[in-house]
């Protein structure tokens, strides 16, 4: 399997329709990967909160569309990131789409932990209520995005759910590049998954830069690449089946048992 993880920088100037074009020459240079990932919210630029009503796209829009070509025309798998949705009834969500080399949406993701930590996206977009995961022929994948890093018990339930991938775009700011770092090692360790994370880079509205350093973490910890701070395509080749057999040779999931609901403890006495 050869990943490409395409980091992009989503300049406060440049308008999303040159942005997407700008980027599918960068896809084209992805040519020859079996998967092509891209970050969070690179159409609309994350740190663009008061554009995103405005640069709301349905899931029929020109970011989706335009991905869907790129598949086709690679004959890959290509994980477009994430894109402000519109729904029918006006809510806005940070949906991420996997699309088919055939230009099939095969999985999609609404992010579940919307952040709000010096970030509008809480206020602006609609939390997601599910997490699913899609056959394909890597094995079975799912996605988290960004923030959903700091929160194991989904991404336990990607696991409880069968699955062996996990896509993480994410828009994660350079200032918290170590938590970044640590939380995509310790949630491929945890959950002995291959993870797939795709950063993006740059400086955004408000001054924010953000991190870069996209990589991917096999089930037993090893970084198998890393890219660095500019954009540009990464490039990286492993075999999905090494999950089955971190989790044969090391079985800690196998291992795990029920947790016992213990009674509560009974008030201490009054030391009066």
């Amino acid at each position: 399997m050869r990943i490409a993880l395409v980091q992009v920088a989503s300049p406060p100037t440049e308008t999303p329709r040159a942005r997407r074009e700008r980027v599918g020459a960068m896809v084209e240079q992805a040519r020859g990967a079996d998967l092509v990932v891209l970050p969070e919210l690179w159409a609309a630029g994350y740190f663009g909160f008061e554009s995103y009503a405005e640069r709301a796209e349905p899931l029929n829009g020109p970011t989706v569309t335009a991905a869907r070509a790129w598949a086709r025309t690679l004959g890959a798998h290509v994980h477009l990131g994430s894109f402000v949705e519109r729904d029918d009834d006006g809510r806005l969500f940070n949906t991420a789409v996997l699309i088919t080399p055939d230009g099939l949406i095969a999985h999609t993701y609404r992010k579940i932990h919307v952040f709000g930590h010096a970030s509008r996206e809480a206020e602006l977009l609609t939390p997601g209520d599910r997490i699913e995961v899609a056959d394909t022929v890597f094995g079975r994948l799912g996605a988290t995005t960004c923030y959903d890093l700091r929160f194991p018990e989904l991404w336990r339930d990607l696991v409880d759910r069968g699955a062996r991938i996990a896509v993480v775009p994410a828009a994660w700011p350079a200032a918290r590049r170590e938590h970044w770092q640590l939380f995509t090692s310790c949630r491929a360790v945890e959950q002995q998954l291959l993870v797939i994370a795709c950063n993006a880079v740059g400086v955004q509205e408000g001054g924010v830069e953000l991190g870069g350093h996209s990589r991917v973490v096999d089930a037993w910890g090893g970084v198998l690449v890393e890219a660095g701070t500019e954009e540009g395509v990464t490039f990286c080749d492993t075999d999905p089946a090494d999950v089955d057999r971190v989790r044969t040779r090391f079985p800690v999931l196998a291992d795990r048992r029920p947790i016992p609901s213990f009674p509560p403890r009974e008030s201490a006495p009054d030391p009066r």
